[in-house]
C-alpha cells in the first residue's frame, strides 16, 4: 500500500517523515468526459468522439474506446482491452495513435486515446471505388510504408524495464489505419494485439481473432503467429488500395481458410494493370504463404520507401494532404458504418480438410512438403 505524502513544516513528508522525491509524489484526480458523437462500433468496443474537460474551462478533444458490456463481464477479454491500453500506452510513435489513459467507472472500462481528424483506409478506398479513380500508386506506396514504421516499431519494442515485447498487431486492416487530414498515416486499434508479456484468449484454443480476409495463412489456421503475420497483412492492405477490391473475399470460414492458405495468389498485375514491376514484387513477397520468406516490417518499410523514392512524384504528407483535399470535399458525408468489423469465431476442424485440399490443388506437381505442414508437423 502506498502512503501518502503529508506536509510538515513546509516540506511533504511521508508518514515515516522521510522527505519526499519528485518520483514517490503521485496526484489524484478526478477526470470528466463529454461524449461528443459515436464514431464507430467494433466487434469489442464503441468509439466516442469525446472532450477532456478540466479546470478554468481546460478541454482536449479525444476519442474514447469503451468495451462492450457483454465482454467487460468477461475476465479474459477485459484483461485483452486491458493489456491494449497496457501495450500501446508506451508505443510512442508518430505513426501509431497515442493511448492517454485507462480508466473505469461503475464497471465500464474506458481507454483515452489520440484523436485523429481524417478517414480511415477503408473511407479512403470506398472513396475511389465510388469515383471510379484508383489511388496514385506512389500514394498507396508511401501509406504502406509508414504502416510498415509503425508495425517495425511495435515488433522491436522493448519495455521500460528492458524486456523485449513482441508484439504482434493482428488485426491490420483499412479500418485500422487512419490518414489525418494533414496527411500523416497512424496505426490504430492493439485490441486483439499479443505480447510475450500479455495473456492470449486464442491461445490453446481454437479460435479466430481478426478480420479473416486480412489474417496470414498461419493466423487464419490458428497456428502460433509472429511479426511476419503483421507484413501478410499489409501486403493485403497494399493490395487493396491499389486494386479498389478484397484480396480475399469468402465470407464462410472453412471456405476462407482455403482461399487464404491453399488457393494460389491471385495475379497481381491482371487486377492491377499498369502496376510497376518492382511495386509488384514487393507485395508479392509480402504476400508469400510461407512466413520464412516474408520480409520484415522493416524491409518491406524500406524497399516502399526506396521505391516512392524513385518516382517522378515523390509522396509527402503535404501530396496526401492535397489527396484528401480534392478526394473529401466538404459535401461528402462518409458512411457511418463500414462494414468490416473484427470477429472472434469459432475456428474448426481446419487441417485435416486443408492437407486433401492441398493434395488436389498440387495434383502433378513436383511433391514438397508445404510450409503448413512443416509447421504443424511441429505441433
Amino acid at each position: 500500500m502506498r502512503s501518502r505524502p503529508r506536509r510538515r513544516g513546509g516540506h511533504v513528508t511521508t508518514a515515516a517523515g522521510l522527505p519526499v522525491t519528485a518520483a514517490d509524489r503521485y496526484i489524484e484526480y478526478a477526470g470528466t468526459f463529454r461524449l461528443v458523437r459515436k464514431i464507430a462500433v467494433g466487434g469489442m468496443a464503441t468509439v466516442y468522439e469525446a472532450e477532456q474537460l478540466g479546470p478554468a474551462g481546460f478541454a482536449k478533444r479525444i476519442a474514447l474506446k469503451v468495451i462492450h458490456p457483454q465482454y467487460a463481464k468477461q475476465k479474459e477479454w477485459l484483461q485483452l482491452f486491458i493489456d491494449e491500453a497496457k501495450l500501446s500506452a508506451n508505443l510512442m510513435h508518430g505513426n501509431i495513435v497515442q493511448i492517454y489513459q485507462l480508466g473505469e467507472v461503475a464497471g465500464e472500462y474506458f481507454i483515452a486515446m489520440e484523436f485523429i481528424q481524417g478517414p480511415t483506409l477503408r473511407l479512403v478506398i470506398d472513396r475511389h471505388w465510388e469515383l471510379g479513380q484508383r489511388i496514385p500508386l506512389p500514394l498507396a506506396a508511401y501509406v504502406a510504408s509508414r504502416v510498415c514504421r509503425a508495425l517495425d516499431f511495435a515488433h522491436n519494442f522493448v519495455a521500460p524495464d528492458k524486456r523485449r515485447l513482441d508484439i504482434v498487431h493482428r488485426d491490420v486492416s483499412p479500418g485500422n489505419v487512419m490518414a489525418s487530414w494533414d496527411g500523416h498515416i497512424k496505426l490504430a486499434d492493439f485490441g486483439i494485439a499479443k505480447a510475450r508479456t500479455s495473456i492470449d484468449p486464442a491461445a490453446g484454443r481454437q479460435f479466430l481473432m481478426g478480420k479473416k480476409h486480412y489474417m496470414s495463412p498461419e493466423q487464419i489456421l490458428g497456428l502460433s503467429v509472429d511479426a511476419r503475420s503483421d507484413v501478410f497483412a499489409v501486403g493485403v492492405v497494399l493490395y487493396e488500395l491499389l486494386a479498389l477490391e478484397p484480396l480475399f473475399t469468402e465470407d464462410i470460414t472453412q471456405l476462407a481458410i482455403d482461399e487464404v492458405a491453399v488457393h494460389p495468389t491471385p495475379n497481381i498485375r491482371a487486377k492491377i494493370p499498369g502496376i510497376d514491376p518492382e511495386l509488384e514484387q514487393i507485395i508479392s513477397v509480402a504476400l508469400n504463404k510461407d512466413p520464412a520468406l516474408r520480409p520484415t516490417a522493416a524491409a518491406m518499410g524500406h524497399d516502399l520507401d526506396e521505391w516512392c523514392a524513385a518516382q517522378t512524384q515523390i509522396p509527402s504528407p503535404d501530396r496526401l494532404h492535397d489527396h484528401l483535399a480534392k478526394l473529401f470535399p466538404t459535401t461528402f458525408q462518409p458512411a457511418k458504418h463500414s462494414g468490416e468489423k473484427t470477429s472472434f469465431s469459432n475456428l474448426k476442424k481446419s487441417a485435416k480438410r486443408l492437407a486433401v485440399g492441398q493434395a488436389a490443388a498440387r495434383g502433378a506437381q513436383r511433391k514438397r512438403t508445404p510450409w503448413w505442414a512443416r509447421v504443424l508437423g511441429k505441433d
